[in-house]
């Protein structure tokens, strides 16, 4: 079919589909995604948790118990087993759901024309029939028909294999051509290269060519973080540890005379309480509930390891524009027949004027012919919505549409009197963009704006009112003078020039639309800082993390806003493109340490700057938004791209995405990523000193006993072993995967990514809290004797449980006083502890429980001394921080 026969047969034009004709489409063939791997169900989840060996060792002696008759041992050993099962899945299946949710927050957008108005919308919501509208770098969202092309290249590599773009228009084919032959064609998962085109699409979800090879895929297999495989490795070797010393414990409660079934359960239970079998799933959740945090914060990781390696990051490369700056680029100043004009306004908002010397202009033929030009040669589009004005393409472009709407020009008329008949198109090398248009009269208009070097350099006239002048050495002089008057005032600099063509002129390139241009003049824009992107900046420094601009713009505005921002000082360099081409890589690794600007770079540049950061042992993120960022953004060690302003290409290729394009917001993400990585830390600290504590304690109990040669009663019995695990392990363990950062996280210093996840401070926590439990409970156990049984097993297995209520707070910070951090900051911790007390208080003095559970209650005495020894463990690891104080 050609074009217009595909329109007519998907029941749509060039003005697209109306919203509710879409929204009954969308409702018919459903969603425009593939269909989604099979995911874990949460029974299977579940039952997963109970293929722990050293669970299964737990069931199998549950089964012996309940063969013997032992029934209510077997009950309880069962229904704690259940608990904390429970307890693992619950964290596995949030964290499943927070990883889930990010993948629909990270859904791509596509722009399509709605009601005949360019929309951007999530690609999923796209339907057969739907127009879309494409330009460079953009991910083609769905199989489509091309109904106009300009100069469109498309990379179908991932499709077809064919590693060279490959041209497309919109002539109507043979019926039986192969995928790769089908030029009038682009699809799902390519991405467009060059120029642009309007696409109507004709296959969705599964029904595209990508869904196609997608039935026959597999699930791709989940990523595991660095520091989860580190964790799982010190957690198997703690393991075996463990179990070595519950196995010697055991033997020693043989050798005195304990039944074989009594000390193999009794050990398997002290060994499950001992080993941090649940600290890969738990050290998941705490990066997916920090994930869900920073996706709060308007940053979007979309790979797990990122989170980790923000905790790392000592130079952060981003890119002046919509980063650092506001991204909303507004007209200042004009240079315009040799005379400075200054424009008033702010953002995109179509109001202002044009003043002289302060005086307001009164004749603006030439002001308006010149935004004329600028508005023809332009993709952007100023649209209101909600009562706002915001501008859907290239900022730049936007500034112009904008200024042009001050002079009441319409960029819709303009379009209509003076169609477009060809382009070519603005790229990184060429710095300038030229589109050809009909005019009334007949003739060919070229409309060209650009760097004013390039546009200068192919001008030869000045327009000045009707006339046309010869542009002298001197006037050129004059126009490069003005132009880097106002690149120092930070002012983002294009030269606008034109063409007047014959009418039979049919052909369109770089030689016969832009040579012997008329030159116009030049329009000064600013991107202002953001108001947070200083003090971001100032936390970086105290942080000790770098932080260096890269961009397209010129020198002299680069520095300008770096030095606005504090990102350079006198010491600092700042370097373009063309100069680091002039250097030797190890010249430029020896300056690199000074380099806080670089501008005028192109992509290769960026990846360059990386390479040399990363061999001075740097850990590198980078930002970016184009299609050419990809290469840098992979190569740096977190590649972040603008959620706003990048195209598909860079959020492919990043690790995080940034839905506000804002620096700030990295910032912020980098502060959740050291918290979570700390969270992390204390989780480990508390887990591994008290469970080091029971060992400790059962274990000098027995030692004791042998050394005696008399059979001193077990300090806990197997079920209180399970108990004391299932309330200490889990309410307040799970509070600090949560716990607010320590109050100078960000004026730390980025982590060695190699340093162990054991520190000083943290085995320092581990030895003290460990030590201190053990040295005051097993004494006391051995004195409480006389009380019975029943009665000193109460009483330990209380001072245990409170050892490790008062301990959780220790673990709080594992460098500051309790006094410091505070004991109420973190309210799910207050409400765990609390819960964990109350669950003990009714194995106390619930009579079945009591019956269960082999404990009497406990007097006002008896309250008294556990306190008072519970409460040492606070003083002794204080003493530890103080004594190591930093």
């Amino acid at each position: 079919m050609n074009a217009q026969e595909v329109l007519q047969s998907l029941g749509t034009g060039l003005d697209g589909l109306t919203d509710d004709e879409a929204k009954v489409r969308l409702e018919r063939v459903g969603p425009n995604e593939l269909r989604k791997g099979r995911r874990i169900s949460p029974l299977k989840i579940f039952v997963g948790q109970f293929k722990e060996f050293l669970v299964i060792i737990l069931i199998v002696a549950t089964l012996v118990s309940a063969a013997i008759g032992e029934l209510v041992d077997a009950i309880v050993i069962l229904a704690i087993i259940i608990a904390i099962a429970i307890l693992g899945f619950s964290q596995e299946y949030r964290a499943e759901r927070a990883l889930e949710a990010l993948k629909k927050m990270a859904a791509p957008t596509a722009t399509v024309r709605r009601n005949g108005k360019g929309k951007e919308i999530s690609s999923r919501d796209l339907v057969p029939g739907d127009v879309i509208s494409l330009t460079v770098g953009d991910k083609v969202p769905a199989d489509a028909r091309i109904v106009e092309a300009y100069n469109l290249k498309v990379n179908e590599a991932s499709l077809t294999g064919e590693s060279i773009p490959v041209e497309k228009d919109t002539r109507a084919l043979a019926s039986d051509v192969s995928i790769a032959d089908r030029s009038n064609m682009i699809f799902s998962g390519t991405i467009v290269t060059y120029g642009r085109a309007l696409a109507a699409i004709v296959s969705t979800g599964m029904d595209t060519e990508f869904g196609k090879i997608a039935d026959m895929i597999e699930s791709a297999e989940k990523e595991r973080t660095p520091l989860q495989v580190r964790l799982e490795y010190v957690g198997k070797w703690l393991g075996i540890a463990c179990i070595v010393v519950v196995a010697a414990v055991s033997f020693l409660g043989l050798v005195q005379g304990y039944g074989h079934l009594q000390m193999f359960t009794w050990g398997v239970s002290l060994a499950v309480a001992a080993v941090p079998e649940a600290l890969p799933a738990v050290v998941t959740g705490a990066l997916a509930i920090g994930v869900q945090r920073m996706a709060k914060r308007n940053s979007i990781v979309r790979k797990l390891p990122a989170v980790e390696t923000l905790g790392c990051t000592t130079v952060i490369c981003v890119d002046k524009t919509g980063t650092l700056t506001k991204g909303e680029m507004t007209v200042r100043e004009l240079f315009l027949n040799c005379e400075t004009i200054n424009v008033t306004g702010t953002g995109y908002e179509p109001h202002g004027d044009f003043f002289r010397g302060g005086v307001a202009v009164s004749d603006k033929r030439d002001i308006k012919f010149m935004f004329e030009v600028a508005s023809l040669c332009n993709d952007a589009q100023l649209v209101k919505e909600g009562g706002v004005w915001r501008v859907v393409g290239d900022p730049t472009e936007g500034a112009l549409i904008a200024a042009a709407a001050k002079l009441s020009i319409s960029q819709e008329e303009m379009r209509r009197q003076y169609p477009r008949l060809g382009e070519l198109p603005f790229t990184s090398e060429r710095k300038l963009m030229t589109t050809v248009h009909a005019t009334p009269s007949g003739r060919r208009l070229a409309c060209v704006k650009g760097a004013t070097e390039v546009v200068l350099g192919k001008s030869k006239y000045l327009r000045r009112g009707e006339d046309k002048l010869e542009l002298t050495d001197a006037l050129k002089r004059e126009i490069l003078q003005a132009n880097e008057r106002m690149a120092g005032k930070a002012l983002r600099v294009l030269a606008v020039a034109y063409k007047d063509m014959p009418g039979e002129t049919q052909r369109f390139d770089e030689e016969s639309a832009e040579r012997d241009l008329t030159f116009l003049g030049l329009a000064g824009m600013i991107d202002p800082p953001r108001e947070e992107a200083k003090p971001a900046v100032e936390l970086c420094k105290q942080a000790g993390v770098r932080v260096v601009m890269i961009t397209g713009d010129h020198k002299l505005t680069a520095t300008a806003i770096a030095e606005e921002l504090g990102l350079m000082d006198s010491a600092q360099l700042a370097m373009t493109g063309e100069e680091l081409d002039k250097l030797d890589d190890k010249e430029f690794d020896r300056i690199v340490e000074d380099v806080a600007v670089y501008a005028r770079v192109s992509p290769e540049h960026k990846i360059r700057i990386v390479r040399a950061l990363k061999l001075n042992g740097h850990v590198v993120a980078m930002t970016g938004d184009g299609v050419n960022d990809a290469p840098a953004l992979k190569s740096a060690d977190i590649g972040i791209s603008m959620g706003i302003t990048g195209t598909d290409v860079s959020k492919e290729a990043s690790d995080m995405i940034l839905v506000d394009d804002n620096f700030a917001s990295i910032v912020a993400a980098m502060q959740e990523g050291r918290a979570i990585y700390d969270n992390i830390k204390k989780y480990l600290a508390y887990l591994l000193s008290t469970n080091i504590g029971e060992i400790l304690i059962m274990f000098s109990v027995s030692l004791i006993s042998f050394i005696q040669s008399s059979q001193i009663p077990l300090p806990l019995i197997a079920v209180q072993i399970l108990w004391v695990n299932l309330v200490t392990d889990g309410l307040p363990a799970v509070a600090l995967g949560v716990d607010p950062p320590d109050p100078d996280l960000m004026q730390r210093p980025p982590r060695d990514p190699n340093e162990s996840v054991f520190t000083f401070r943290v085995k320092r926590l581990i030895a003290f809290g460990a030590i201190t439990m053990a040295f005051f409970t097993a004494p006391i156990f051995l004195s409480k004797l006389v009380l019975g049984e029943r009665m000193a097993r109460t009483i330990i297995f209380t001072l245990i449980v409170m050892f490790e209520m008062f301990n959780a707070f220790n673990c709080r910070s594992e460098r500051h006083s309790l006094l410091k951090v505070g004991f109420t900051k973190n309210r799910f911790l207050l409400v765990a502890v609390a819960s964990s007390i109350l669950l003990q208080l009714a194995v106390i003095y619930i009579p079945f429980l009591q019956v269960i559970f082999e404990t009497a209650p406990l007097g006002v005495y008896d309250w008294a001394l556990v306190i008072l020894l519970s409460a040492t463990v606070i003083l002794t690891v204080e003493a530890s921080k103080r004594l190591n104080a930093d």
